[in-house]
């Protein structure tokens, strides 16, 4: 294993651990304004699992070859537009060479669009994501997180690490291809603007990314509801 692959490996550890407990934490208060809460996952965790080289990480080129690798965990509330999230980051020249390697972190949730919850999650979610709300007998719809389909558009800054210059200011782009997908938005993964001049990364090129939408708490009126699913048109949540 490379030194590369062993600093990401535990960035990545660091940076789950803490947004989980940021989670455990911010969910009671999210659950309270109704909020649409969701955590994402970029080329991390069980994303990376099934063994498929093409699933981590996250890959993005630009028109001349060049590219970005990215990993990463993070949390959003698309009422409060708060966002909590990082990862790493590594710049890669056409034929391949290492060029930079730094960590991200997320200054700015600007929109999310939602498509929805996954077609059959309603019935798994127990399952894959948790066991049921313990108390009355009910129907197996929303009883717990579940994946999502969307896309995410936050500001990050990219930190280079070993003093290779200066961080620099980036559009990220997260598109999970879950539920009522947009025609032009068919291919999951990420894209990447570098902000002040310094180039367009827009061709995904691998990588595995996921939303996973967290119920907020029900309250007397008005009623919660869930992200649209399968048989819902999906709503545009928030807007830049």
């Amino acid at each position: 294993m490379s030194s590369q692959t062993r600093f990401s490996s535990r960035i990545i550890t660091w940076a789950a651990a803490s947004i989980f407990a940021i989670c455990a934490a911010a969910i009671p208060a999210t659950q309270q304004n109704n909020g649409a809460y969701y955590i994402f996952l970029i080329a991390s965790g069980f994303l990376c699992d099934s063994g498929d080289s093409s699933s981590c990480p996250a890959v993005v080129k630009s028109a001349d070859g060049s590219s970005y690798e990215m990993r990463g965990v993070g949390t959003f509330n698309t009422k409060s537009k708060s966002v909590t999230a990082t990862g790493t980051f590594a710049r890669k020249s056409p034929n391949g060479n290492s060029l930079e390697t730094g960590i991200w972190m997320a200054s700015e949730l600007v929109s999310f669009d939602s498509y929805g919850i996954a077609p059959g999650a309603r019935m798994q979610a127990g399952l894959a994501f948790g066991p049921p709300e313990f108390g009355p007998r009910r129907m197996p719809m929303f009883s717990g997180p579940m994946p999502a389909g969307g896309l995410a558009v936050l500001r990050i800054q990219l930190i280079p690490m070993w003093g290779r210059g200066p961080s620099r200011t980036a559009v990220l782009q997260v598109n999970c291809a879950l539920g009522k997908v947009p025609e032009e938005r068919q291919t999951e993964g990420i894209r990447l603007s570098l902000e002040s001049g310094g180039g367009e990364f827009d061709e995904e090129a691998g990588g595995r990314v996921m939303f996973v939408w967290s119920r907020p708490a029900a309250s007397p009126s008005p009623k919660s509801h869930a992200p649209a699913d399968e048989t819902n048109p999906a709503p545009a949540e928030t807007h830049p």
